[in-house]
C-alpha cells in the first residue's frame, strides 16, 4: 500500500480547504491537517474530515448502469454499451429534431478542466446552445451586478486574509458558521483585531450570534434595507466626495433612488428599527476601511441584481470599493461555483469568462478549438429555463455532477420534466434522485481519484491532486467526453480534441483564455504547485496573442498588491512572470473608463407576497452537516447523525397559533406543492417567517415549494422567500 501524502483539496464549498490525504486499506484514505495552505490553515469542518467515506465500496457507484426495457430497471453494463447507448440517444434527437433538442446541464462542483470540456463538447461536437449549470442557482445575481459595477466578476476582489484587518464587515444573507466554518475564524479575529461585524439576516444563526449588530429583515427586503443605509449616510454627510468624483459615474441618479428610501419608509418595509439603521451607518463609516460581503440571502431574489447593486452602491458612495482592506464581495458557495461559470459551461459564455455574443471572443476560441466561429451556436437557456424545457423543446439531456430534482426550484415540476425526456444521461459519483431516473449512468471518478483545478472564491486558482486511483469499472468525465465525440463525430479525429489528461486540458483553458477577464494563461500546473495557488487574472509573460486583443482595462500587472515573488516558471529570458492578482481595482476598475458605475435602483416586492390564503413567508438553507442536494453528505453516518432530516423552523408565537408543539410533524403548502417535516421551535426566527433547509428529497424537500421567478438579468431563481401556510400534519 503506498503511503505517500498527497496535498489537496476539499472537495465541498469554495473555501476550497487545504487537507492532506494518505491512502488506507479499502480503497480509501485518511485525512489529515494540512497547516501550510493560507485559507485555512489546517482547520476543516466535519464535512471536509469525512469526505473519504463516499470513496468507500458500497457507498459510490462502481458500474455503469442502463436502463433495462424489459423490466425498466436500471441494470449493471459495461463502458462500451453504456457510452454506444449515450451516443445512440443523443444522436438520435439531435438527427430528430435538431441540435438544440439537445441539453447538456453541469455542475459547480466539477473541476475547471470538466467544465471547460463540457462546454466545448456541448458546441463543438453536439452544435447545442442548451447548455447551462447548477451555478446558476448560486451567485449568478452577484456575478451580474459585479460586472455591471465593476466591470468584472470575481467573487471576492482581494483574500480572506485582508477581511480580519478592515474596521467593518456587514455581512449579509450569510451564515459561514454553518456555510463554511474554517471562514468563521476571519470574523471572528475581525472582532478580536478591533473590528465590528454586522449580520443581515432574518434568523439568529450561529454566525448572526457572534456579530456586534444583527439586523433581522423581512425576507426579500434586502434591497430597501441597502436603499435606506445609503439615504442615512447622504443625510448624515458620509459620502466620499472626492473618490465618487474621481473613481464612479452615475451618483446623482443612484442618490436620487436611494433618496427615496427615507428611515421610516425603510423600516415599514423591513422591519428593521430606525435607530439599528443609524447605528449600522455609524459602525460602517466611522471605520478607515470597511466591506459588504453577501450570499445568497440577498441573491436568490427575483430582484438580486438590483440588491446587490444597492449594497455596492453603498460601497461606492463611501469609497469602500478599490481600496486598501475595503471593498465589496461575494462569499462563493459551490467547490468550483467561480471557475464552473468562467470556461464556457454557462449559456452564455466562452472560457476565459468571454461573452458569446462577442465576435472578437468567437473568434479566438474557435481558433483554439480549430472550428468556424460561425459553427458556434449562440446563448441559450439559463439553468431554471432549461428544466422547464425539458420533454418539449429539449428532448434529450447530458447531466454532469448536478441533482435538479432536489435542488432545482419548484422541484416537483423539474422532476416531473426530467422524467418525461425521451432521453437522460447522468454522470455522477452516487446513484443520486436525478441519476434514479436516468436511462444510462456512468460512475465517475471523485475528488481524491483525480488531478484537476479549481477556482476558489477568492478567484485563487488550486490544484486538485489524484491520491489513490479509481476503483475497476470508474472513468473521469474527461473520458467520458473523449469517448462520445469520437462515437459523435464534430470534425477530424474529435476524440483527439477531447484529451483525457486534466494538464493537457488545462494548457488548452490557459490559450483559450488568454486575453479574456478571467485570463489564466500564465498559470500553470508547476505553478500551482510552487505558489500554493495563483490568483486570476494571471496573464502569460510577453506579448497577448495576436488573436485577441490584451488584458482589458483594470486588469494590469500592476494593480496586483505588493506580494512574494513567485518561483521562476518557464518565462522567456528576460520576461517577468505575472504574480497573479490578489487584489482587484486598486488603480481603476475594469471599466472602458476605469471608473465603477452607480446604479440606479429602486425597491420593490417580492414576486410573491404574503395573502390570506398563504400568509407566511418561507425561506431556505443550508445546514453545518449536509451539502447542497445532500446527494452525497446524506450517504455519510456521521453527518446523517448530526443532521438526520429536513425540519421546520418557526417562532414560538406562529407555533402557538397553529397549535404546533417542538416536534410535530408540520406541512408548508405554498401553490407549487407540499412539504412534511417536523417543528423545530424557536425565537431565533422572525414570528412572519419559516425556514427550510434544502439538502433532503421525499415529503421534506424544501424545493418543492420554492419559487422559480427569475431575476429579469442574472436569470436567478427566487429561492429565497415564497408565500406559504404552515398547518399541523399529525396523523
Amino acid at each position: 500500500m503506498q503511503s505517500t501524502v498527497t496535498p489537496t483539496h476539499c472537495p465541498y464549498c469554495a473555501l476550497q480547504c487545504g487537507m492532506n490525504l494518505t491512502p488506507v486499506p479499502g480503497g480509501t484514505v485518511r485525512v489529515s491537517e494540512r497547516a501550510d495552505f493560507p485559507v485555512n490553515r489546517g482547520a476543516l469542518c466535519g464535512k471536509g474530515r469525512t469526505a473519504p467515506a463516499l470513496l468507500a465500496p458500497g457507498v459510490r457507484l462502481t458500474s455503469p448502469l442502463v436502463r433495462s426495457p424489459e423490466t425498466g430497471a436500471l441494470v449493471p453494463a459495461g463502458w462500451g454499451e453504456a457510452l454506444d447507448r449515450i451516443a445512440e440517444g443523443l444522436d438520435r434527437t439531435r438527427t430528430g429534431y435538431g441540435a438544440d433538442a439537445v441539453g447538456v446541464f453541469g455542475g459547480g462542483g466539477l473541476t475547471n478542466e470538466k467544465a471547460y470540456a463540457l462546454g466545448k463538447f456541448a458546441r463543438v461536437v453536439l452544435g447545442t446552445s442548451q447548455i447551462d449549470y447548477n451555478g446558476r442557482f448560486c451567485m449568478s445575481s452577484a456575478a451580474a451586478a459585479g460586472v455591471r459595477a465593476f466591470g468584472l466578476d470575481r467573487g471576492l476582489p482581494f483574500p480572506l486574509e485582508d477581511v480580519p484587518r478592515t474596521g467593518c464587515v456587514i455581512l449579509v444573507g450569510s451564515n459561514p458558521a454553518e456555510t463554511m466554518p474554517p471562514a468563521l475564524r476571519y470574523f471572528t479575529e475581525l472582532r478580536a483585531n478591533g473590528g465590528t461585524l454586522i449580520v443581515v439576516d432574518p434568523r439568529r444563526t450561529r454566525t448572526a450570534e457572534q456579530a456586534d449588530l444583527h439586523l433581522a429583515p423581512r425576507p426579500g427586503t434586502d434591497l430597501a434595507l441597502a436603499l435606506g443605509l445609503l439615504h442615512l449616510v447622504v443625510a448624515e454627510g458620509r459620502t466620499d466626495e472626492a473618490y465618487i468624483r474621481e473613481r464612479t459615474t452615475g451618483w446623482e441618479e443612484a442618490r436620487a433612488a436611494a433618496m427615496a428610501h427615507w428611515p421610516e419608509y425603510v423600516e415599514r418595509i423591513t422591519g428593521v428599527p430606525v435607530p439599528l439603521l443609524r447605528e449600522t451607518v455609524r459602525l460602517f463609516c466611522e471605520p478607515e476601511a470597511a466591506m459588504v460581503l453577501t450570499a445568497r440571502g440577498p441573491e436568490q431574489q427575483a430582484k438580486g441584481t438590483d440588491t446587490v447593486g444597492a449594497w455596492i452602491n453603498l460601497c461606492l458612495a463611501t469609497g469602500r470599493a478599490g481600496r486598501p482592506l475595503s471593498g465589496y464581495g461575494c462569499l462563493t458557495g459551490q467547490g468550483n461555483g467561480q471557475g464552473g461559470r468562467e470556461h464556457g459551461q454557462k449559456a452564455d459564455q466562452l472560457p476565459g469568462y468571454r461573452k458569446l455574443t462577442d465576435p472578437a471572443a468567437r473568434r479566438h476560441v474557435a481558433a483554439v478549438w480549430g472550428v468556424d466561429p460561425d459553427s458556434l451556436p449562440g446563448p441559450g437557456r439559463s439553468a431554471y429555463e432549461l428544466l422547464d424545457a425539458l420533454g418539449t423543446d429539449i428532448r434529450s439531456l447530458l447531466l454532469m455532477g448536478s441533482n435538479p430534482v432536489v435542488s432545482a426550484p419548484r422541484a416537483a415540476h423539474v422532476e416531473q420534466r426530467v422524467r418525461s425526456l425521451d432521453f437522460l444521461a447522468v454522470c455522477d459519483v452516487v446513484l443520486s434522485e436525478t441519476a434514479a431516473l436516468a436511462d444510462v449512468v456512468l460512475p465517475v471518478t471523485q475528488w481524491a481519484e483525480e488531478t484537476g483545478t479549481t477556482t476558489s472564491l477568492e478567484g485563487r486558482v488550486l490544484l486538485r491532486r489524484r491520491a489513490l486511483p479509481a476503483p475497476d469499472g470508474v472513468r473521469s468525465d474527461l473520458e467520458v467526453l473523449h469517448e462520445l465525440a469520437a462515437r459523435l463525430g464534430g470534425g477530424p479525429s474529435p476524440e483527439k480534441r477531447f484529451p483525457t489528461d486534466p494538464e493537457e486540458v488545462f494548457e488548452e483553458l490557459r490559450r483559450a483564455s488568454a486575453g479574456g477577464p478571467a485570463d489564466y494563461s500564465g498559470i500553470s500546473y508547476r505553478r500551482l504547485v510552487e505558489e500554493n495557488g495563483v490568483f486570476w487574472p494571471c496573464p502569460a509573460p510577453g506579448p497577448e496573442p495576436e488573436l485577441e486583443p490584451g488584458p482589458g482595462p483594470g486588469l494590469e500587472a500592476s494593480q496586483a498588491a505588493p506580494a512574494p515573488a513567485p518561483a521562476p516558471v518557464s518565462a522567456p529570458a528576460g520576461r517577468a512572470v505575472h504574480p497573479g492578482t490578489p487584489r482587484l481595482f486598486l488603480d481603476r476598475f475594469a471599466t472602458e473608463d476605469g471608473r465603477a458605475r452607480f446604479v440606479p435602483v429602486a425597491h420593490r416586492a417580492n414576486a410573491e407576497e404574503p395573502d390570506d390564503e398563504y400568509p407566511v413567508l418561507l425561506t431556505t438553507g443550508r445546514v453545518v452537516a449536509q451539502y447542497q442536494s445532500g446527494a452525497q453528505t446524506r450517504r455519510v453516518d456521521e453527518l446523517n447523525a448530526a443532521a438526520p432530516g429536513p425540519f421546520v423552523e418557526l417562532h414560538p408565537r406562529l407555533a402557538e397559533r397553529i397549535g404546533a408543539a417542538e416536534g410535530d410533524p408540520l406541512a408548508v403548502v405554498s401553490r407549487r406543492g407540499r412539504a412534511v417535516a417536523p417543528a423545530r421551535i424557536t425565537a431565533a426566527i422572525r414570528p412572519d417567517t419559516v425556514f427550510m433547509p434544502f439538502h433532503w428529497a421525499g415529503e421534506g424537500r424544501a424545493n418543492t415549494l420554492t419559487n422559480p421567478a427569475l431575476d429579469p438579468t442574472s436569470r436567478m431563481p427566487e429561492f429565497k422567500v415564497c408565500a406559504v401556510r404552515v398547518e399541523t400534519a399529525r396523523s
